[in-house]
């Protein structure tokens, strides 16, 4: 089962960083794509372009006969514009580790970075 796509990460003045809800959504979505149940296009417009061919060429890396279900993020601020995650990806008996980075382009927060053990 996939959940919907959050709207775009879009900053205003009053909102600096995502939420805690569009984080995880984002997480969640980043997680479909990495076991195989999203296409990765689905993504594309939330990811920088690097990462993007990184998520790409990467494949299928999280194998589970479940759909993927992420926990809450914990989330740092490491500079204004950066913002980086990490999530546990519950797949049946098994769980990964899924850290992300995005950062602020303009008025969309875009990923650029993720890796997942």
């Amino acid at each position: 089962m996939s959940f919907p796509l959050p709207q775009h990460l879009v900053w205003t003045p009053a909102e600096p960083a995502p939420d805690e809800r569009r984080l995880r959504h984002f997480g969640q979505a980043l997680a479909e794509v990495l076991a195989g149940r999203r296409p990765p296009s689905s993504l594309a417009d939330r990811l920088s372009d690097r990462a993007y061919r990184e998520l790409v060429r990467a494949g299928r890396m999280l194998r589970t006969d479940r759909p993927p279900f992420v926990g809450a993020p914990h989330v740092q601020e490491p500079r204004d514009g950066a913002v980086e995650m990490c999530v546990l990806v519950h797949c049946g008996t098994r769980s990964h580790a899924l850290a992300v980075r995005l950062e602020r382009r303009g008025v969309q927060w875009v990923c650029t970075d993720f890796e997942t053990a």
